[in-house]
């Protein structure tokens, strides 16, 4: 018997009222989700793309708003290349520095942990990471958002769950904001990545978290309308997907997301299963 796995929908990132703006669709197609601003003790400087801090990438974003907040919450971490310390000896240059064990880490803690308890969320069950996304180009050497692009959630990433850990265990990880000393928080969780991609039984030979490079099938959102309005396969209507209910298939064809809520969890289905892996394999930025 085949042991089937839940997808659980996950919106990370900026959004409108975290960061006030877009994470950038990178001119060379990499969807960067930016960390939501947050009083840890990581600073935005401290993660970039390409030599650029993500804190240069927030300003050029917005460049007519004054920044102040410089500490971010990454969370999930599950892009390798994203440490970016700026070089002392060298202004202008960075210096690329993994943590000794880092692995792809998701972390949670108060009511939506408790949400994902309470759908029974489990090992071997998959996270599909999701934000609110533009497309941007270099214009003058700064980055900005194209006219006319695309304003929509798209999927960004995923993390297949090898393990889960609580309590004191949180300290094997130290880099991460949701290590106990970073995020003392209630019911504080994290979600350890598997070594490897399994979908239903079957190994993909992929890595068990990763990011996507962009493609029109990671956009969620349905053409012409609002962020919330989802265009989904229709096998959706047919599993159950947490803080939604049949009405939110609306008549004019499109899936109404709830406003608040950071994870829906959708049951187990073999349909479900093969969308996201076809979105994994078609899409995974290795």
């Amino acid at each position: 018997m085949v042991n089937r796995m839940k997808i659980i929908l996950s919106r990370k990132g900026f959004d409108a009222e975290n960061g006030k703006t877009a994470s950038p669709v990178m001119p060379d197609g990499t969807m960067l989700s930016m960390p939501i601003p947050s009083e840890d003790n990581i600073a935005f400087d401290y993660y970039g793309y390409k030599g650029k801090s993500y804190f240069e990438i927030w300003k050029e974003l917005k460049s007519t708003d004054r920044l102040e907040q410089y500490y971010c919450h990454l969370d999930p971490d599950i892009r390798k290349d994203n440490r970016c310390i700026p070089d002392v000896a060298r202004p202008g240059h960075f210096v690329k520095e993994l943590p000794e064990g880092w692995k792809p880490i998701f972390g949670q803690a108060d009511a939506a942990e408790t949400h994902l308890e309470n759908q029974g969320v489990t090992v071997g069950d998959l996270f599909m990471f999701f934000g609110w996304f533009k497309q941007t180009e270099e214009k003058n050497g700064k980055l900005a958002y194209k006219r006319g692009c695309i304003d929509a959630h798209m999927l960004f990433g995923y993390l297949q769950i090898g393990e889960i850990v609580r309590g004191e265990d949180v300290k094997k990880y130290p880099w991460h904001p949701h290590s106990e000393y970073f995020h003392p928080g209630y019911n504080n969780t994290m979600y350890i990545a598997s070594d490897k991609l399994v979908i239903d039984g079957d190994d993909t030979g992929l890595p068990g978290a990763g990011t996507f490079k962009y493609s029109d099938e990671l956009v969620l959102t349905m053409p012409g309308q609002t962020k919330s309005r989802w265009k989904l396969p229709d096998f959706f209507k047919e599993v159950y997907i947490s803080c939604h209910s049949a009405d939110s298939f609306r008549p004019e064809g499109y899936f109404q997301t709830v406003r608040i809520g950071q994870e829906f969890v959708v049951s187990e289905d073999s349909r479900v299963s093969e969308w996201a892996k076809h979105i994994i394999e078609n899409n995974i930025d290795l």
